[in-house]
């Protein structure tokens, strides 16, 4: 698992709603509270594509 770039991470925002992301090392994902989904990052590179995030469920959201 390759860690993305801290100040990538500032300049990124949600595809769908334009909001910030979390990052959350245990999954290697970003995620977007509002929308409710988690976009992948592979190799170090986030995958800010609607149709690659996965949706999260209720328990997920709320962290």
């Amino acid at each position: 698992m390759i860690k993305p770039d801290p100040k990538l991470l500032e300049l990124l925002v949600c595809p769908l709603t334009k909001t910030t992301l979390e990052y959350h090392e245990d999954n290697d994902e970003l995620v977007s509270k509002i929308a409710k989904l988690a976009y992948p990052i592979r190799d170090g590179i986030p995958v800010m594509v609607v149709s690659e995030a996965r949706e999260l469920n209720g328990e997920e959201n709320t962290k």
